[in-house]
C-alpha cells in the first residue's frame, strides 16, 4: 500500500508540475483560440530576403500561429536606403501598423510616443502576452511608460554589447611590431601608419563619410569619462553627461580640449592618407573591401565582430581579426539599454489584441521563436552539437543565395531561446562577455523621456550645424583644426546651444526627480 500511494503522490506531483508549466507555456493561448481570422503586421528594420524564402518560412509560421491564435503574421520591412526617414514617415502616417519595432537609442521612441505613435499597452499585457508580462520585471516595464503608461515592450531578456570600435586584422599589427591588443587611438594610428607604408594598394581605412559621427563618439569614450544621451544631434553627439556617477551633470566635449584634440588627429590621419581623398562623397561598403583584402579597417560592434571574425578566417586566411573597443582605453562601458531593442503596438492598430497574442508566441515559443529567427530547420539550419554546445549548422546542400533567409526580429530575442551558429567563435564571445561583464555599468537614461517640442527649432538648427561642417572636421579635411573648432562652436553657439543644454538640463532633473535619485 505504501508503494502503492507513493506512486499516486508521484503521479499527483507530475500531474501538478504539468499543471504548472502548461499555465506559463504559451500553449495555454491555444485553448482560448479567437474565432475571427486576422492578419497581424510587424514593422522590421532593414530589407527583406528577396529570394523567395520569406515566403515559404511564413507559411511554417503561419500554420502554427493560424492553430495557436488564428491569425497570421506578416513582416513589413523599411528597407535600408534612408531607412530613419522612412521608419518615422510611417509612424506619422497613421497607417495601422500592428507591431513596430522600436528604440529608444537609434529609432527615436519617446519623440514618437510624444506625437502619439504607440498604443498604451497596461491593461492588455497581462491578458494577451501573459508569458511575456511576467518574465518582465516591473522595474523594466517602469522604464517602458511614457507619460505613465506602458508603450514599449523591452527586449530585456537577451545578452548583448552593441558598444562600438575598430576591426583590424591582427597578422598585420603583428608584421608591424605591434603588441596586441590594440587598446587606444595611437597605437591604432601606428597600425594604419604601417599598412600605409607596407601594404600597396591598400587603403588603411577605407571609411565612408556616414561612419565618422561613431569616431567622434568612439573618441569621447576613449578620452572622457563621459556617457551618452539618448538622442541625436546631427553627425556630431554634442551634449553628453559628465559620467556614470556624474550622470546629470550635462555638458559637451565639442567645448574643451577633447574636440580640439580629435580634430588635430583627424587631421593628420587625412595628411598622412589614411583615408581616400574623396572621402567626403564616398559611400563604398567597407566591410566588403576588408573581406577582399583592400583595406585594413572597419567600424561597429562587438555583435558585428563576432559575425565578421569567422567570415574573415574563411576569406582570408590567417588575417585573426582582432577588435579594438573603445572602451578598452579606460573601462567606460555601458550596458546596453533594455530598450535598444523592443516592440511598440501601433496607435491605429485595428488588432491589438492578436498582435500581442502573436508577439507572447514569437518571444516565449521555441518553435515560432526558430521559425523567424532562423527559418526552417533542414532549409537554413541543422541542429548539432559542438563542445557539448547546440548549435545551429550550415545544410550540406545550402546555398546562400538561393536559401538565405531573415526577419530582422530585433524586438524581443531570448536568450533561452537562442541557438549560437556553428561558426560563432565562442570561445573569443566567452572572453570579450565574461571582460565586459566587470567593467559594464547600466545604461543611466533607459526611461529618460526626453521631450523635443521646447527646443525643437533650435535642435533642428544644431543638427544642420553638425550635419553640415562634422564631417570635414571628422576627416581631417580642413586647412586648420583648431580654427576650424572655434567656427564650429560659433556656429553651435548661433544655432542656440545655450539654450538647447539649459532645457535639457532641466529636463534631466526631472527625470532625476522621478528615478528618486
Amino acid at each position: 500500500m505504501k508503494r502503492a500511494a507513493r506512486v499516486v503522490a508521484v503521479v499527483c506531483i507530475i500531474a501538478l508540475i504539468a499543471g504548472i508549466v502548461m499555465s506559463t507555456s504559451p500553449s495555454k493561448a491555444a485553448s482560448n483560440v479567437p474565432k475571427n481570422f486576422v492578419k497581424v503586421t510587424y514593422l522590421m528594420l532593414g530589407d527583406p530576403p528577396t529570394n523567395g524564402q520569406l515566403e515559404k518560412v511564413s507559411a511554417e509560421w503561419n500554420k502554427i500561429l493560424k492553430k495557436k491564435v488564428n491569425a497570421n503574421l506578416e513582416l513589413k520591412f523599411t528597407g535600408w536606403a534612408d531607412w530613419y526617414t522612412k521608419y518615422n514617415m510611417m509612424l506619422a502616417s497613421g497607417e495601422a501598423l500592428d507591431l513596430i519595432t522600436s528604440a529608444d537609442d537609434w529609432l527615436d521612441l519617446w519623440p514618437n510616443a510624444a506625437r502619439g505613435a504607440f498604443l498604451p499597452l497596461d491593461n492588455l499585457l497581462p491578458k494577451y502576452a501573459p508569458i511575456t508580462w511576467k518574465s518582465v520585471p516591473q522595474s523594466h516595464w517602469k522604464l517602458s511608460k511614457y507619460n505613465g503608461k506602458i508603450i514599449t515592450i523591452p527586449e530585456d531578456q537577451y545578452t548583448q554589447y552593441v558598444n562600438h570600435g575598430f576591426f583590424y586584422r591582427g597578422d598585420w599589427a603583428k608584421e608591424f611590431g605591434i603588441k596586441l591588443p590594440i587598446k587606444d587611438f595611437e597605437t591604432f594610428e601606428k597600425y594604419l601608419d604601417g599598412i600605409k607604408k607596407n601594404k600597396p594598394g591598400v587603403i588603411p581605412w577605407d571609411a565612408a563619410v556616414s561612419i565618422g559621427q561613431e569616431i567622434w563618439g568612439g573618441w569621447v569614450e576613449s578620452y572622457t569619462d563621459a556617457v551618452g544621451l539618448p538622442f541625436a544631434t546631427g553627425y556630431h553627439a554634442i551634449f553628453w553627461g559628465k559620467s556614470w556617477k556624474d550622470r546629470y551633470t550635462i555638458y559637451s566635449p565639442i567645448f574643451d580640449k577633447t574636440f580640439v584634440e580629435y580634430a588635430k588627429t583627424m587631421k593628420r590621419w587625412s595628411d598622412k592618407g589614411y583615408f581616400r581623398s574623396d572621402v567626403l562623397t564616398y559611400k563604398g561598403d567597407t566591410r566588403a573591401e576588408l573581406q577582399e583584402g583592400k583595406t585594413g579597417a572597419d567600424e561597429h560592434h562587438t555583435a558585428t565582430y563576432l559575425g565578421l571574425r569567422p567570415s574573415m578566417d574563411k576569406k582570408q586566411p590567417g588575417s585573426d581579426l582582432q577588435f579594438f573597443a573603445w572602451c578598452d582605453t579606460r573601462g567606460n562601458l555601458l550596458k546596453t539599454s533594455i530598450l535598444h531593442g523592443a516592440t511598440s503596438v501601433g496607435r491605429n492598430s485595428k488588432n491589438p489584441e492578436r498582435a500581442l497574442m502573436v508577439y507572447d508566441l514569437i518571444r516565449n515559443d521555441q518553435q515560432i521563436y526558430r521559425l523567424v529567427n532562423y527559418g526552417i530547420e533542414g532549409v537554413q539550419y541543422v541542429l548539432k552539437k559542438k563542445n557539448g554546445v547546440l548549435v545551429r549548422a550550415t545544410p550540406p546542400k545550402y546555398d546562400d543565395n538561393k536559401d538565405g533567409f531573415w526577419s530582422n526580429f530585433w524586438g524581443g530575442r531570448n536568450d533561452k531561446l537562442e541557438i549560437p551558429g556553428e561558426n560563432t567563435p565562442l570561445d573569443i564571445k566567452n572572453e570579450i562577455y565574461n571582460r565586459y561583464a566587470k567593467i559594464a555599468k547600466d545604461y543611466p537614461y533607459t526611461g529618460f523621456t526626453f521631450d523635443p517640442k521646447p527646443i525643437q527649432a533650435e535642435l533642428a538648427a544644431l543638427s544642420n550645424v553638425t550635419n553640415t561642417y562634422g564631417p570635414a572636421i571628422s576627416f581631417g579635411k580642413v586647412k586648420d583644426p583648431v580654427k576650424a573648432v572655434e567656427d564650429y562652436r560659433k556656429k553651435l553657439k548661433a544655432a542656440g546651444y545655450d539654450k538647447a543644454l539649459k532645457e535639457i538640463k532641466r529636463q534631466l532633473l526631472q527625470f532625476k526627480k522621478q528615478m528618486g535619485d
